[in-house]
């Protein structure tokens, strides 16, 4: 695949980049450079090869899954002017 200058401007348009006919020249190419490296990338093989997040291998740090912190309803409330059941009271407002 490979990139002309007019999908260049149009690119750049749709990001809403200022290019300059000199400069969508030179990014014609530049993107050219880039998409062959993909290609190239695209050649490899790599069946059978886990996805990985880092070069070196290591476990994710997980903790348990528990509760350890609640039951504060009552102290969560305490300060406010209105509450009904542990919930804030708020004055409806119809505009």
């Amino acid at each position: 695949m490979s990139v002309d200058l007019a999908t260049v401007k149009r690119v750049a348009r749709l990001a809403r980049l200022a290019v300059s006919e000199e400069d969508a020249a030179r990014m014609t190419g530049e993107l050219n450079g880039i998409l062959g490296f993909v290609e190239q990338l695209d050649e490899v093989d790599v069946t059978g090869i886990e996805p990985m997040t880092s070069v070196t291998p290591m476990a994710m740090k997980k903790r348990s899954d528990v509760v350890t912190d609640g039951d504060k309803a009552d102290a969560i409330v305490a300060n406010a002017p209105a509450t009904d059941r542990n919930f804030f009271q708020v004055p409806k407002v119809v505009e």
